[in-house]
Parts: structure tokens; C-alpha cells; sequence
């Protein structure tokens, strides 16, 4: 399919005018493409020949709208850091429709009716890093938005400081956010909220449609999906920064990336977020807070759902949704294949230890991967060893309870265990030359993205621990 072709369907917009407001984009000045990605153009069947089509650079500006569009931005509430907003919404992302079941979204296009006096921009440094790491995610297996392209302007924004603005197509089987719900609770329109769960499951959930039972039996697989993500994201050390309930997706999806960060070295209570003076969103509390916004969720959701039935789900959250979860994705992460009550501790150490140890989080495991009783490789990339020795003490017994042989588990290991992930420093190299018009490096994150788990020589210095100064940095909200 060429731009030509392009056909959205915008079953959104079959929902009460509340739900949205029609947005067009206001285009940026002399825009120019830095990127794109034909691994999510293949999504919407969109041909690799159109990104030198110069309308492709128009389609993500908003100058070319093909016919049949109606771009528009969506309405909703939530909690942000606690705290109750009731009215937020897409303040800088216009909606253009669906294809092939991909939602289209350009996220920097101007101010809409829910940007609040702000400017509706993105700058190119927050562009590029959700552009390459919403890519890097889907990689890794984590269910996530996906990005198409992006596109830099002469457009001058104030943040901390001037920068040039941006637009990056973001897709996503769905844009429905927990605070579209809280929206509609708290203003105690509930039969909205009802057609919401009910375009929600439609779009999302249709196996439940016919259930008569579908809005109990739909908050459950939300709660099922979210506990199989915070696990992932715990397993491989990713920190979202903002989990705010209007970034949670209802699809189960990671979306809306901030000032995210990949674990250097292991720190349980890490905090990426420079905004976050608490530490409500560290590391170590993603768990917590996810358990805390399904709560608030199963509120918005109560004029729908039996209260005491919801919390039971909540409780089973809690006692085993996510612990289960949590311990199956790092029983893969250590090669083990059978299921030992032995395991919860083996793990629950290994996180001590790793804390103990000041060790790099992706590294350890893909070390790990090629553990074959020799100590010296662990050792050799742990500021304290020591603890990594007793702990290699207890993985030694449990390993000799496995049936598999040692070349099977390594390669196992080595399939799940990535050796390159996008630490901050890397994406700030590929910023910092791309705000010189040199986009090389953000192509070469996005192969790097793509191949996670391969031995990709030329890229072997992203392979290893992050170097000591750019270790663990927080980062501010600001783009």
C-alpha cells in the first residue's frame, strides 16, 4: 500500500462528542524527516518506498490528510503523582484513525482544546528517545506502542531551554487510558462510561462481547495483563518514570514514554524521574503503583462491576497475579525450566544481591547466559563480589536439580537475556547529533532495537556496562 491508499476508520468518533474534539494540526516549520521505521510500516502494510515520498513528511506534519480523515484528540481525567486531575487529555497528539487494527497518532502537532496553555509541541530530544524506545520494547517482547516515523522542524519551543520541536507517529491497538474512565466516573456520567467499556471491549477485548458477564470478565483480563507487563518490565529493569493512571494503558500496553530509564547498575528504589521528589514511581514501587491505579480503576468502573468482586480480583493481584508472574519471567531470565517452591527465595536473594553487589543489571544476566561454573567472568563486573558468590552458591544447587543440559540452558538464556537494550547515555549520543543534523546514530539505534539478543560486532560498545558518569541519571518530565 502506498500514501495513496491510506484509508482510515475512526470508530472512535461513533462515541458521544464528549469523548473527543476535532483537532487539526497545525504543521511545523520547514519540516524534515529523521526517521523511519519499516518494521511498523509493514503494521499498517504501508509500502518502504514511501519514505521518499515527500507526502510522508507531510502526513506526520498534518499538510497531507488523506481523504476520508477527521483528526481529532481524546478526552480524559487521572491521577497524576496521586493527585486527581479531572480534565487532561491529548494536549499535544491528534488522532488521524485506525488501520489494520493500528491506531494512528502524531504526538507534537500542535495545541488542541486539552493542552492546558501549553504549546502542544514535543521536542526532538523526548521524540527521538520514545521513537527508539517504543521499538526497543517491542523487540524485547513487551507489549507496547509502536512508533512509524519522525520528523524534526525549524519550529523554536521553550523548554529549559530553545530546542527545535518534532512529530512522531505513534500506533497502538488502542488509546484508551485508565483516566478515560475516571473521566466519566467522576462527572458521574455513567452511561457513557458504559458505552466507553463497551467500545473498549469491542476494540480490545472482542472475545467478551456476546459475554453477558463481559464488564467483570473485561476488568479481569485488564487486571491479567497488567500484572504479565509490570513483571516484564521488572524483569528487565525498565523504569517508566511516569505512572500516572492516564498512562496506563487499558489495552495492557507500555505507553506514553517520558523520562523513562533502562536499570544501569541494580538500584531497587531507583528513581529516573527528576519530577518525582518522593520516589512514588521508583523501580522498586512499579508493583505497588500498578496495584494502586487498577484500584482506582475498579472505582471508576464500580456503577458497571460488583465493588466486592473487582477488590477479590485486586486481592488475587496481590497475592499471586503478579508475584506468579514476576517469578515466572525471572525463572526464564536464570535457565531454569522446571518450577521449584525453592525459586521465590533463589530470586528474592538474587535481587539483595545485585543491590549488594553494584553490578549493571544487563550485563549480570547476559554474563549469566554463559555461566558454565566458572566464577571469574561474574566477579570480574561486580564492584563486590562477595555476594555474588554466596548467591552463586544456592544457583549452582538449584541448577543441578534441572533435566536440561548446560548448552541447552545457555542458549535458552541467551534468547531472553538481551545484550544490548537503549541505555539513556546511548540515546542522548544519538540526540545530541541529530540536534546537529546527523541522524546516524538514531539509525543505528533502531537496528540495534531490532536485534536485541544478536551478536552484532559493530555495535559492541553498547554491549557492556554503562560507563561510570552516565550511570543511573534521573530525568525531568520536560519535552
Amino acid at each position: 500500500m502506498t500514501l495513496d491508499n491510506l484509508k482510515y476508520k475512526t470508530a472512535y468518533l461513533s462515541l458521544d462528542s464528549e469523548f473527543y474534539d476535532m483537532t487539526d494540526p497545525i504543521p511545523l516549520d520547514d519540516p524534515y524527516l529523521i526517521s523511519f521505521n519499516p518494521n511498523a510500516a509493514k503494521l499498517i502494510d504501508l509500502d518502504s518506498s514511501s519514505k521518499d515520498d515527500p507526502r510522508f513528511v507531510a502526513l506526520l506534519n498534518g499538510t497531507f490528510i488523506p481523504k476520508g480523515t477527521r483528526p481529532f484528540s481524546m478526552c480524559y481525567a487521572g491521577h497524576q503523582f496521586g493527585n486527581y486531575a479531572p480534565r487532561l487529555g491529548d494536549g499535544r497528539a491528534i488522532n488521524l484513525g485506525s488501520i489494520n487494527g493500528w491506531n494512528l497518532q502524531t504526538k507534537g502537532s500542535g495545541e488542541t482544546r486539552y493542552a492546558r496553555t501549553a504549546d502542544g509541541r514535543a521536542a526532538m530530544r523526548s521524540s527521538i528517545r520514545e521513537y527508539l524506545m517504543s521499538e526497543a520494547m517491542h523487540h524485547l517482547g513487551i507489549p507496547t506502542t509502536r512508533a512509524l516515523g519522525i520528523i524534526g522542524s525549524q519550529t523554536k519551543i521553550i523548554r529549559n531551554q530553545i530546542e527545535n520541536a518534532a512529530i512522531v507517529m505513534r500506533l497502538s491497538p488502542s488509546w484508551v487510558r485508565f483516566g478515560t474512565f475516571e473521566y466519566f466516573y467522576y462527572f458521574k456520567e455513567y452511561d457513557k462510561l458504559r458505552s466507553l467499556a463497551d467500545y473498549t471491549i469491542t476494540e480490545s477485548y472482542t472475545h467478551l462481547q456476546d459475554d453477558e458477564d463481559r464488564y467483570y470478565k473485561f476488568f479481569c483480563e485488564v487486571v491479567d495483563r497488567t500484572a504479565k507487563l509490570i513483571a516484564q518490565w521488572q524483569g528487565l529493569g525498565f523504569c517508566h518514570g511516569v505512572m500516572n493512571t492516564d498512562n496506563m494503558s487499558i489495552a495492557g500496553l507500555t505507553i506514553d514514554y517520558g523520562p523513562y530509564a533502562m536499570l544501569d547498575d541494580f538500584e531497587y528504589g531507583f528513581v529516573c524521574n527528576q519530577t518525582d521528589k518522593a520516589g512514588r514511581y521508583s523501580y522498586g514501587d512499579q508493583p505497588n503503583v500498578s496495584y494502586w491505579n487498577l484500584t482506582m480503576l475498579s472505582k471508576a468502573l464500580s456503577p458497571l462491576i460488583d465493588k466486592e468482586r473487582m477488590q477479590k480480583k485486586l486481592d488475587d493481584y496481590g497475592n499471586f497475579l503478579y508475584p506468579d508472574a514476576y517469578i515466572d519471567v525471572m525463572r526464564e531470565k536464570l535457565g531454569l525450566e522446571m518450577k521449584l517452591d525453592e525459586d521465590v527465595e533463589l530470586i528474592t536473594d538474587l535481587v539483595g544481591t545485585l543491590q549488594d553487589a553494584y553490578i549493571d543489571y544487563t550485563f549480570f544476566f547476559r554474563t549469566l547466559s554463559r555461566y558454565d561454573g566458572d566464577r571469574m567472568p561474574l566477579f570480574d563486573i561486580a564492584m563486590n563480589p562477595v555476594p555474588v558468590d554466596g548467591w552463586l552458591n544456592m544457583y549452582d544447587k538449584r541448577l543441578s536439580k534441572e533435566v536440561h543440559t548446560q548448552d541447552e540452558r545457555q542458549k535458552a538464556m541467551l534468547k531472553t537475556n538481551p545484550k544490548y537494550v537503549l541505555k539513556n547515555y546511548m540515546l542522548q549520543e544519538a540526540i545530541d547529533l541529530a540536534q546537529k543534523g546527523d541522524f546516524s546514530m538514531v539509525e543505528t539505534l533502531l537496528h540495534i532495537a531490532a536485534h536485541p539478543f544478536d551478536e552484532l560486532p559493530e555495535c559492541e560498545r553498547f554491549a557492556g556496562e554503562t560507563p561510570e558518569e552516565h550511570k543511573n541519571v534521573c530525568l525531568s518530565c520536560s519535552s
